[in-house]
């Protein structure tokens, strides 16, 4: 058997998984991987200003396409630096491949130059971190890494490989690429699927609470179908926002649910009889919140068994792949109540909709109005724009109010809510078009999470990304100083400032442009918008009504 450097079967690997770019920084410890894909035709290796945020790129190619992300980050602090990122990715149910280089086997029980137990630092933010012992191992390994990082709920998988296992060569090459295909989930037993779908049948107000993981084309086609046969109201987590289309949406989608509980879906969650949760995952809603009184009739869909507890017990559990659950499940169903018939339903779905009036009282002049730039961007976008929204006051006012009515094209990071995540999705979404860069790709984040990554600006110029990036700027972290005001009567640690982004985005080639007076904005967002390449757009937001977004919360009146 012809043997390879294990460079090239690495190389090799990511292209045979289905991978065509990869992001990461250069140095000694991986130059061999980054010397090979610099040969590679169909693997893209994108240069990019910071470990943190080539994972972050990662985890959105991983989200947007189903496969495995790839970062590649030197040792020591170029490790560690995927931290936040890798954690992220798992966190939220994103693929992603990080691989790192180490020092030399010999020197590895040595105080040497950029020594770190980087597997022990990044081995709790991912589902497997494995090092690469001898160089036999590392077509298995990586295969292994991907396998692992695809299979439900999916997440991060580090591969560390010493400097001089890459350079040295093993007989066992890549697998082919029918290897790296995580194997299909099947139904629940018949009998309990049976079972819930009778439970639907006899209740009067049944929800169908979709998650993280009912997020993905095939679990969302899935549920399409069932929809159409048997109308059923829906409720979203924001991660699972655009799995009901427009036309669909007008009867059965009653909004999305998080972080203050006091939405027209914590409404028909805190009536519904029975809640069937497809793909829920707690750490983007924790169920104590949704579900205070722990007395709330729940059905659990997943790949995995709940995190059961005092405020998630469900009756049923229908493990296995969601998408063959919720088709079984619709072809067990006979008849169910329609929503559009229950009149709270009726007054929920008015009430969804109705700061869209708010918006035609907004003011004219002064500081622009967070839901007027909702609605502004909602009339200029179409369905199949991809919108990557950054943690902060923006995310919250777009995961409420911003339409998506299809999957995975209105991206947050709810989890973790990570900063600084905004511009770099954008760019890894701009990049895995088809043609690459070929459509517009809108992101936005607040000045305070702009800042974060503001520094791949430059990434997404050089590489000809087709990029609109709006800045909510007040100069302050917001998100923090609101809720500081209202548990202390006064924010500290939030004033920023000092940056004028407009000459900020002109140094690193894009365009720029400004809103300081709501009359700009339709006009200076079209611009913007038609704008070939980078552009940025600095809007001064006026959140001066922003605790209303905590406000009212609701009653538990479940007993």
């Amino acid at each position: 058997m012809p043997e390879q450097q294990v460079a090239q079967i690495i190389v090799d690997s990511i292209y045979r998984s289905g991978v065509k770019v990869v992001f990461g920084i250069p140095g000694a410890k991986v130059d061999a991987i980054f010397d090979t894909l610099s040969d590679h035709p169909e693997v893209k290796l994108v240069v990019c200003r910071h470990e943190q945020n080539a994972a972050f790129m990662a985890a959105a190619v991983g989200r947007i396409t189903g496969t495995p992300g790839v970062a590649i980050a030197t040792s020591g602090p170029g490790a560690s630096n995927l931290t936040t990122g890798l954690a992220t990715a798992t966190t939220e149910g994103d693929p992603v491949v990080a691989i790192i280089g180490s020092v030399p086997r010999l020197l590895s029980t040595k105080h040497t130059h950029q020594s770190l137990k980087a597997l022990e630092v990044l081995g709790p933010v991912a589902k497997s971190a494995t090092n690469v012992e001898v160089e036999d191992q590392a077509a298995e390994v990586v295969l292994s890494a991907f396998r692992t990082a695809n299979t439900n709920p999916k997440g991060a998988s580090v591969i560390s490989i010493p400097m001089d296992v890459a350079a040295n060569k093993s007989k066992i090459t890549a697998f082919p690429s029918s290897a790296f295909v995580a194997p299909l989930y099947g139904p629940a037993p018949t009998d309990d699927v049976r079972k819930v779908a009778r439970m639907i049948e006899q209740a009067k107000l049944p929800v169908l609470f979709l998650g993280q993981r009912a997020s993905s084309n095939r679990v969302v086609e899935a549920l399409r179908i069932a929809l159409k046969k048997h109308p059923i109201a829906v409720v979203e987590t924001f991660q699972a926002a655009g799995a009901i289309p427009e036309d669909l949406a007008q009867t059965l989608f009653y909004g999305r649910v998080g972080l203050f509980r006091n939405q027209t879906g914590d409404r028909l969650l805190q009536k519904s009889d029975l809640i069937i949760t497809l793909g829920y995952d707690p750490t983007e809603y924790d169920a104590q919140q949704w579900n205070p009184s722990g007395n709330l009739n729940i059905v659990h869909v997943d790949f995995v068994s709940c995190d059961y507890g005092a405020y998630y017990s469900p009756k049923l559990e229908l493990l296995g792949s969601v998408r063959e659950n919720i088709l079984a499940l619709s072809d067990a169903l006979t008849t169910v109540p329609n929503p559009a018939e229950n009149e709270f339903c009726k007054s929920l779905s008015r009430e969804l909709r109705s700061w869209q009036t708010e918006v035609e009282n907004t003011k004219s002049e002064g500081l622009v109005h967070p839901l007027r730039l909702v609605s502004a961007l909602q009339k200029r976008v179409s369905h199949s724009t991809t919108v990557t929204c950054d943690v902060g006051t923006v995310y919250i006012y777009m995961m409420r109010y911003f339409f998506a009515y299809e999957p995975r094209r209105l991206l947050c990071s709810n989890g973790q809510q990570t900063l600084g995540v905004g511009m770099p999705w954008a760019i890894a979404a701009s990049l895995v078009q088809e043609p690459p860069c070929s459509e517009k790709v809108v992101s936005l984040s607040g000045d305070g999470g702009f800042m974060f990554s503001s520094q791949e600006l430059s990434t997404a110029v050089q590489q000809g990304c087709n990029i609109t990036h709006f800045i909510l700027n007040d100069e302050a972290f917001n998100m923090v100083e609101f809720q500081e005001e209202m548990k202390y009567g006064r924010s500290s640690g939030i004033g920023l400032g000092g940056v004028d982004f407009v000459k900020f985005a002109e140094a690193f080639g894009a365009k720029g442009f400004r809103v300081s007076d709501s009359s700009q904005l339709e006009a200076v967002m079209d611009e913007a918008l038609a704008y070939k390449g980078v552009s940025l757009v600095d809007v001064r937001i006026d959140y001066s009504h922003v605790k209303d977004l905590a406000g009212d919360l609701i009653e538990d009146t479940v007993g």
